[in-house]
């Protein structure tokens, strides 16, 4: 069980709700945003000092019932729930394992889309051909570069527009994870990009939690032009690896774009 972590969401989560979101009334003046610890605690049903206590780092492992009242309570959505339970729950990081052998063989057979495969702190660890054509061939970089979070935070500018609503989408989905801190690679990820990017730091302390099923790309590229393309991110049963797929709605120019970049991979 996490403790601290548990304690911090918790918090996160009271904060930004209202009274009203809960159907109680405002009551006295507030010093702090959010719901009241009192409020909480009588939402779910459960003692003020046991609430107190799990907010602080404190509280016994709770059970599901109670984990169960806390999430109705904080009106949760259900990835932010099963976030809750795997903080409350043991803490266990599997072994790293190889992408599987059929996972490739699909990345062989992607010869009309970009595709990719990455692991739990976003490493790429495999791609097809046509996602060297997209963004250039991540071979040639040092594996260290090749971690999409990092590239996605390498930067001396403010991260706006679209590329700022991908970075909070991706740090929403790292934290939903449930890796950090118990993960050592993910932790140091972490503690890398909160010390050397502010964007990064702002984000993680919204903590979000939003697993990511599907994105939205917009790039602008030298041979295929403006590109808007919807990326599936499909999870691969029994491992941390998910595979990316980058495709384009039939008719546009994006389709067009990737009948392109088909073209350079030939």
């Amino acid at each position: 069980m996490d403790r601290i972590e548990l304690g911090g969401f918790l918090r996160s989560r009271r904060a930004r709700l209202r009274p009203a979101d809960v159907g109680l009334a405002p009551g006295g003046r507030r010093q702090t945003p959010g719901l009241r610890r009192t409020e909480v605690a009588l939402l779910a049903g459960i003692s003020v000092d046991y609430y107190v206590r799990l907010e602080q780092g404190r509280g016994p492992r709770p059970s599901e019932q109670v984990l169960g009242a806390l999430g109705r309570a904080l009106r949760l959505t259900a990835d932010e729930h099963a976030y809750l339970r795997r903080l409350a729950g043991p803490v266990a990081v599997p072994a790293p394992r190889p992408v599987p052998g059929n996972v490739l063989r699909l990345l062989d057979r992607l010869d009309d889309v970009p595709a990719m495969v990455i692991d739990a702190r976003y490493d790429l660890l495999a791609w097809n051909r046509m996602l060297v054509a997209l963004i250039g061939d991540p071979a040639a970089l040092p594996a260290p570069d090749r971690n999409r979070l990092r590239r996605l935070f390498d930067t001396g500018d403010t991260i706006t527009g679209n590329r700022l609503e991908l970075a909070r989408l991706c740090v929403a989905d790292l934290r939903a994870g449930g890796r950090y801190p118990a993960d050592p690679a993910v932790r140091s990820l972490v503690d890398e990009l909160l010390a050397e990017s502010p964007e990064f730091a702002r984000l993680w302390a919204e903590r979000e939690v939003v697993v990511q099923r599907t994105l939205t790309k917009r790039t602008v590229h030298p041979v295929a032009g403006p590109l808007e393309l919807d990326c599936e991110i499909l999870a691969v049963p029994g491992h941390e690896h998910r595979l990316l797929v980058y495709t384009a709605a039939p008719g546009t120019s994006s389709a067009e774009g990737l009948r392109r970049l088909r073209a350079l991979t030939a």
